[in-house]
């Protein structure tokens, strides 16, 4: 039912969207929808709240412990841009459908993006404190934050478009222009992923 609702809502939008269309293409009656969630808007919030919970998890198994920055920033984003290749419906539900409606609908992906946003400003902090170089202003940090946060969310876009856009790539090429900029702006080595990873190969084919 959740599948089907999801489905549903990425392509009509709440308010387009019918309940009885999202029962037709769950193969269940109208009736047994309200039995369950009560109303439309019960079963939106249902949608985002366990699109919201794959996504976190996704990514908080992608990042471990131990790495250094870049690689858990990589990682981080690796992991949220394969859900978005994954669960395209569900990405569209959060990102595109749910924060137009505002709050409460909103209140998932907002608060994934604002805990995002906190972990990349600790990670650079972190990374600026390892390279022994001069700590600049937190507000800084965050806004830097925010823009890091921003870009992935326009590549998360350009992936939710193209069906065939490879999530690993993707987050490759982008932090590879982050991490570039910000190794620039907060002395810290611009070179920091270069042991731990492996440039794809161009396939002829492809």
């Amino acid at each position: 039912m959740l599948d089907a609702a999801a489905r549903i809502f990425s392509r009509r939008g709440y308010h387009a969207a019918g309940v009885d269309e999202i029962a037709e293409a769950a193969g269940i009656s109208k009736p047994m929808v309200y039995l369950y969630f009560g109303s439309k808007e019960e079963l939106f919030l249902a949608v985002v709240s366990r699109e919201s919970e794959r996504l976190n998890e996704m990514i908080s198994q992608a990042v471990s412990v131990g790495l250094t920055p870049y690689e858990q920033l990589r990682r981080g984003l690796e992991a949220f841009l394969t859900f978005v290749a994954e669960h395209r419906d569900g990405w569209s539900v959060l990102y595109r459908r749910a924060r137009a409606q505002g709050e409460p609908f909103a209140n998932g992906i907002n608060a994934i993006r604002d805990r995002t946003i906190r972990v990349v400003a600790a990670l650079l902090e972190r990374a600026v404190t390892e390279a022994g170089a001069p700590m600049p202003p937190h507000q800084e940090l965050l806004a830097m934050a925010h823009v890091v946060v921003g870009g992935c969310e326009a590549m998360a876009d350009w992936v939710l478009d193209r069906e065939d856009a490879d999530p690993r790539l993707v987050a490759r090429r982008t932090m590879d222009l982050a991490w570039l900029g910000l190794s620039g702006l907060f002395q810290i080595p611009s070179d920091a992923g270069a042991v731990t990873l492996e440039r794809p190969s161009r396939s002829r084919t492809s």
